[in-house]
């Protein structure tokens, strides 16, 4: 006899949870700073008009990748605290519902970049697909303490996916604003690994709290963040921005930096959340601060 699975969530609801929109709303808005960076003064209406439908394309793309990685992992979701409640982790979304979901997702994200954006952005924006719902979250995630350094490299594609949609092509400042967001991600992750170290180990993942303990984390998330200021300060180096940008730069990766150091000499689960918190902080106001210094 089968059980029938009930939830209080509308099923537009749960589907739209698959996608883990908050994370796609960072993904969008970085993309859509690689655009307004990669054309020059004001955009016209046709700028405009691109940039909105490449938006939309990158939407459905990645949250056609949140959706499949929801199906990989629904097993370790079910174990985890901080996302047993997903739809797949639940039962309430059978596979075949969800793989079907994510497939035209995916379909409908890239054909809206191949004809109204551009064939590069398209392909880009599917290899980002690969490397986040397959390399990553099938091969990567669960064999090696590294995954979140070498899996970054897909989470830190949106601005060359927005500068190859405005440009047709992919320039040095693209590639600045895609070592921010890699160097940007391990501490990321780390903070939030190190207050979840128990979830992790429940769920069998070998993150790097896990396999290497507390003290060498904590090492690593302060020293990547003094690394990160340095390539924080290679958009003035290259002159994509003023003096605006690295004031704002400085003071915000000194935080940052400061925050990490604090982590290092004096563990607690609370003050790892507000790193993890403070991280997302850091890269939304950086990345505002570039937009602003665009048109100063």
């Amino acid at each position: 006899m089968s059980t029938v699975i009930t939830s209080d969530m509308p099923v537009w609801r749960q589907f739209n949870a698959l996608t883990k929109p908050r994370v796609i709303q960072l993904i969008v808005f970085c993309a859509l700073i690689g655009m307004v960076l990669a054309v020059p003064g004001l955009p016209t209406l046709a700028e405009i008009s691109l940039a909105l439908w490449a938006c939309f394309g990158i939407w459905f793309v990645s949250g056609a990748a949140a959706a499949f990685n929801c199906i990989v992992e629904k097993a370790i979701d079910a174990r985890m605290k901080r996302t047993s409640w997903r739809p797949t982790a639940k039962g309430e979304l059978s596979d075949r519902d969800t793989l079907l979901f994510s497939a035209v997702l995916c379909l409908i994200g890239s054909t809206i970049l191949y004809v109204m954006v551009n064939p590069l952005t398209m392909w880009l924006t599917f290899a980002t697909f690969v490397g986040y719902a397959v390399i990553y979250t099938v091969i990567l995630k669960p064999l090696t303490p590294q995954n979140i350094v070498i899996g970054g490299a897909s989470g830190a594609m949106p601005p060359v996916l927005g500068w190859a949609a405005m440009t047709g092509d992919v320039g040095p400042e693209a590639l600045i604003l895609f070592l921010i967001i890699f160097l940007w991600t391990p501490p990321h992750f780390w903070a939030l690994a190190l207050y979840r170290v128990e979830d992790y180990r429940k769920s069998g993942l070998p993150m790097l709290p896990v396999t290497h303990g507390n003290e060498f984390t904590r090492l690593q998330v302060l020293l990547y963040t003094w690394v990160l200021l340095a390539a924080c300060l290679m958009p003035f180096v290259y002159r994509m921005s003023g003096w605006f940008y690295l004031i704002s730069a400085i003071i915000l990766s000194l935080m940052f930096c400061y925050y990490a150091w604090k982590l290092w000499k004096n563990y607690s689960d609370s003050l790892a959340k507000k790193t993890f918190r403070f991280s997302l902080i850091h890269l939304s106001l950086l990345f505002a601060a570039l937009l602003i210094d665009h048109y100063l």
